[in-house]
């Protein structure tokens, strides 16, 4: 009974949101956003004590506590524009999104076929707007993976959304043996999120300047298979509009062998870290990147 409850009290708050003017719906997750910095003590703290950390010799306190309030604002503005954009029309989404470099996925190897990719993502602005935009893709299967929430029903019902889009979602713990057939099978990007805490089996390295692990997963799938190896970031250029910008390929290949997972991994931060300090407000600050790992 519970469990039902709460999926009826989510499609209510989803649908209700998809029925605002998509820059209505933004100012909406930004007040929300900043009521969650005056209430939410803890991840305040965490994200205060993240951007001390790396910019704690660059800024005040007071130009700190300033960047983190309008990163929870800008989280909160993600997060309701995440939902009402999941699902947009091909013709609308073209009105407030940009992409730049979506032509660097598309090319054909010496075979005339489109390789599989692996697309390096980060918590950057409306991140969720990656799986909308495969349409940008013609020819090409855009795969990202998820992880369950409970109760069942509510993660049918945040599937049932994602799904209406032109992405295969595949369950991390679950669909593993089905996304290796589907990236062997070519014209596969393959998007993983790749800016968070790696834990114990992570590599390990700076990030912004400061120790962490990182996850290893798509730099062991670019040298496993040899796919070629992208990084993208969704950058906010105004309220509700964005633009997201694809790397080059990072190189897999040095001196006639192909490179270290660490040293593919340290190219892909660095890509990060740029995008971080371009816009520090945003990035996902209230996530504890730098725990420590033995």
């Amino acid at each position: 009974m519970l469990d039902r409850l709460v999926v009826i009290l989510a499609r209510f708050l989803f649908e209700s949101l998809r029925a605002l003017p998509l820059r209505g719906a933004a100012r909406l997750g930004r007040f929300f956003g900043g009521m969650a910095h005056l209430v939410d003590r803890r991840h305040r703290k965490v994200a205060v004590t993240n951007l001390t950390a790396v910019f704690g010799n660059e800024k005040t306190r007071n130009q700190i506590a300033a960047l983190a309030r309008e990163n929870f604002k800008r989280i909160g503005e993600s997060f309701v524009c995440g939902v009402c954009t999941a699902g947009i029309s091909p013709l609308d989404l073209d009105k407030i999104l940009e992409v730049d470099g979506g032509e660097k996925l598309l090319e054909v190897g010496e075979d005339g076929r489109s390789p599989s990719r692996i697309l390096a993502l980060g918590h950057f602005g409306n991140f969720e707007i990656f799986a909308t935009a495969a349409h940008r893709l013609p020819g090409m299967q855009l795969v990202t993976t998820y992880r369950a929430v409970k109760p069942a029903a509510l993660n049918d019902l945040l599937l049932s959304y994602r799904q209406s889009l032109n992405c295969v979602f595949l369950e991390r713990t679950r669909d593993a043996a089905k996304l290796k057939s589907m990236l062997k099978a070519g014209g596969v990007v393959i998007g993983l999120l790749s800016d968070q805490n790696g834990g114990p089996r992570g590599i390990k390295g700076p990030f912004l300047g400061v120790e962490c692990s990182t996850s290893a997963a798509p730099a062991v799938f670019a040298r496993r298979f040899h796919y070629p190896f992208h990084v993208a970031v969704c950058y906010r250029t105004s309220l509700a509009r964005w633009r997201i910008e694809i790397s080059d390929a990072i190189p897999l290949l040095e001196n006639g062998g192909i490179r270290t997972a660490e040293a593919i991994t340290a190219d892909m931060n660095r890509i990060f870290e740029e995008a971080v300090r371009r816009d520090p407000a945003n990035w996902f600050w209230v996530h504890n990147r730098w725990r420590l790992v033995a």
